[in-house]
């Protein structure tokens, strides 16, 4: 008879990080039957979304690695062992660094990286240990300006406002599509049954955005403004509030710098001046601000639309300014900080604002927290020169699907001498790989969401054990980037509890270091906290050892009672509620003199190139992205309880357009830029406003070397064949993906669209 036993988690899939309850059965008991919300998770309270249940389906696919992967004389990828597969990884790209240097090695880390615990705390090992400047991440594809723009202000990369979605009265969303995303730099389960709530309170919910999304479609105002009109719009929001009197400063009184600079640059930026450029009416603008400030509680909130364009940092910068001419910031119902639990570098005084401190070697763009944008690294793998990149290293990334420039990025990551890959499938990136190591099943790792419970819109935390125990011989992710760290260091022959000490000794050091820096008294000396931590390795530990330190914490001791990882598993297998979000002014900021810095020089130099474009009439037609629900990126189409349904990969284009353009529904088009042509199916939508064609992020699995057959069976199109890489956020560097000039013009269907 067999079995059943239910475990509980947190689903690693999206930043929703909504609790699960699954079913296991089987003869082993290692058998998935069920995925279902978890209703006793306090935050997500037993909502789930379709992606859930797609983790059953990721941990049987047979298309999943279950053993490494190298390539062989034939010039094919073989089942290798794990000793041989790390040998020839470890021993090739030592010999590279001893030849050309550690910046002839670069590293790319994707989007599922910060939904690991073990890459989010081992993949910095690995990235020290390398010692390399060419570092690249999804960031610059996705959320940098954001970053950039909350490092200047507040002094830390996370330190971002979320809104208060639980109690505001007020909220104005641009460039973003929560219910499609489940929220993004605004980590909140269940974001439909919140943004009900906000209009079953009687408060009200705008959208500002090029396509009426099903989050534009559920809110009680649609705005369709033009791509990349955002920075005009919010800074015309701006001009209103200074115009009418109607700046209060709130929590922020006192406690800000450069307000007149900021009235200087918002004066320049009239509704009826911006109005053409937005495509949103005068009139419409200074009602919007309007009713912003007169809400009881309001909060601005921007996302993907607002940083994947090509003014992206500046909007990014507005979207908190606004928040802080209103009195919003730090206010109960308004844009808060969240308070984790776990986090490093809390005690942290200096800014993260560093940026600059070296360049990409052609185009001489600027490192933001120690990474270059993504948007270049076709450019430093090129030319003959002796600086040029040599190896690729990604960590559950496939950048050949998500950067822009694809298929430049793809013949130059095809020319490189070497390429190593710790990633699951064999996807558009990984088919170039010399060596693949697969980790395992994210049922098979210990999970806790360090970056993303920064961004929450209550104060959480949960800590899930593994649901299985890897299979024997398969390291967990933790011990693949740790193993590789210790060969390039040259401490192969080291044991990995060895040097998994050195690594949690050093954290804690920095810790505690940082604590008495701070002023506040040391709980424990660095060996003491270890010898209290115990028994365990790996990411574990480190979670304990930071939740020990953090603000809800027992301070090893110093705190009876305080939360401690023991405390959290036993205690609250289901999650715990730390309570809403608290003001945190002037405690959360580290800039230089601990205020609010609302005119940072890097934002308001890039001023003149938004007037300019006010200028210049739009293109007649430009790209935006789209998200799907059941999809994140790339890295689920091969799951079919996720893939399976209409075809997502099409390209949606407005009535008008389309009979201009002489296409039709279901036929095919050719979407062309400076960079790239693609022909894609053709969807005809009035969402979208005229002068406006989307198309997904995510696809183009059709690629020779692929082997995922679900995600084949669903290729699509590659839509960063036609994003550009000169297309940037100036800034920041970020690419642009929304607003890129394209031309369209019918052709042929597709014969497999999807």
């Amino acid at each position: 008879m067999t079995t059943t036993t239910r475990t509980y988690r947190t689903c690693p899939l999206c930043e929703a990080t909504c609790g699960i309850a699954i079913d296991l059965g089987g003869d082993d008991g290692r058998q998935v039957l069920g995925v279902r919300g978890d209703d006793a998770d306090p935050f997500s309270r037993g909502y789930l979304c379709p992606k859930a249940y797609g983790l059953k389906a990721l941990h049987e696919d047979p298309d999943r690695l279950r053993a490494p992967l190298v390539r062989g004389a034939d010039g094919e990828l073989h089942p290798a062992s794990w000793d041989d597969a790390f040998g020839v990884a470890i021993e090739r790209l030592r010999e590279i660094k001893a030849e050309h240097g550690a910046d002839a090695i670069a590293v790319y880390l994707g989007n599922p990286s910060a939904h690991s615990l073990d890459a989010m705390v081992y993949g910095q090992v690995f990235l020290r240990a390398l010692g390399s400047k060419q570092r690249y991440s999804a960031s610059s594809a996705d959320q940098l300006p954001k970053m950039v723009s909350a490092a200047l202000m507040f002094g830390g990369g996370l330190t971002i406002p979320v809104p208060d979605l639980d109690r505001t009265q007020h909220l104005l969303m641009l460039g973003a599509n929560p219910l499609a995303s489940n929220g993004s730099l605004m980590t909140a389960p269940d974001v439909r049954g919140r943004l009900d709530a906000i209009r079953a309170r009687g408060g009200k919910i705008i959208v500002v955005d090029p396509r009426r999304t099903e989050t534009a479609a559920r809110a009680d105002e649609h705005v369709a403004i033009r791509p990349g009109g955002d920075a005009a719009f919010l800074l015309a929001i701006a001009h209103v509030l200074f115009e009418d009197g109607l700046v209060r400063l709130g929590a922020c009184e006192g406690r800000v710098r450069g307000l007149d600079e900021v009235r200087a640059v918002a004066a320049r930026f009239a509704p009826e001046r911006v109005a053409a450029r937005t495509g949103v009416a005068a009139a419409t603008i200074r009602r919007l601000a309007r009713e912003h400030a007169a809400a009881p509680s309001a909060a601005c909130y921007g996302r993907i639309g607002t940083t994947c364009q090509e003014f992206g940092t500046l909007a990014s910068w507005a979207v908190d300014v606004v928040n802080v001419l209103t009195g919003n910031l730090d206010r109960a119902g308004g844009a808060m900080f969240t308070t984790p639990a776990v986090m490093t570098g809390r005690h942290r005084k200096r800014s993260d604002a560093r940026f600059g401190r070296y360049r990409s070697r052609v185009k001489g763009l600027p490192e933001m927290f120690g990474e270059l944008p993504v948007a270049t690294l076709a450019d430093e793998i090129g030319g003959q020169d002796s600086g040029r990149v040599r190896a690729l290293v990604t960590i559950a990334g496939n950048p050949l699907l998500s950067a822009p420039g694809a298929e430049r990025l793809a013949g130059a990551v095809t020319a490189l001498e070497f390429r190593v890959a710790v990633d699951p499938y064999v996807n558009a990136t990984t088919r170039l790989a010399d060596v693949i190591l697969p980790p395992p099943s994210p049922l098979e790792r210990a999970h806790y969401d360090v970056a993303l419970y920064q961004l929450a819109v209550r104060n959480v935390a949960r800590f899930s054990a593994p649901t299985f125990a890897p299979a024997p011989g398969q390291p967990a992710e933790w011990e693949i980037l740790l193993t590789l760290s210790k060969g390039m260091m040259g401490m192969a022959a080291a044991s990995l509890a060895m040097a998994d000490d050195l690594v949690v000794r050093e954290l804690v050091s920095r810790e505690l270091a940082e604590l008495a820096e701070s002023g506040a008294p040391a709980p424990v000396d660095a060996t003491a906290a270890l010898a209290a931590l115990g028994g365990r390795r790996g990411p574990g530990r480190v979670v304990d050892a930071l939740l020990r330190l953090g603000p809800y914490g027992d301070g090893f001791g110093a705190r009876p009672g305080g939360l401690t990882l023991d405390v959290l598993e036993s205690s609250h297998p289901h999650g715990v509620d730390l309570g809403p979000l608290e003001p945190r002014l002037p405690g959360v900021l580290r800039t230089g003199d601990g205020l609010v810095d609302l005119a940072p020089a890097l934002v308001l130099d890039d001023v003149p190139r938004l007037e300019a474009a006010l200028d210049v009439a739009p293109p007649e037609l430009v790209l935006i992205g789209r998200r799907d629900l059941r999809s994140n990126n790339s890295w689920m189409h091969n799951l079919t309880p996720l893939i399976k349904g209409p075809a997502r990969c099409t390209l949606r284009v407005h009535p008008d357009d389309a009979a201009r353009l002489g296409l039709s529904d279901g036929g095919g088009a050719r979407v062309a830029s400076r960079a790239g042509e693609v022909v894609a199916a053709v969807e005809i939508s009035d969402e979208l406003r005229p002068g406006v064609v989307s198309l997904p992020h995510g696809f183009g699995h059709d690629l020779p070397g692929v082997r995922m057959g679900v995600a084949r069976a669903h290729a699509g199109v590659n839509v960063n064949v036609v994003s550009d890489d000169e297309f940037l956020d100036a800034p920041s560097g970020n690419a642009a993906f929304n607003g890129v000039p394209v031309t369209v013009v019918p052709a042929p269907a597709p014969t497999a669209a999807a």
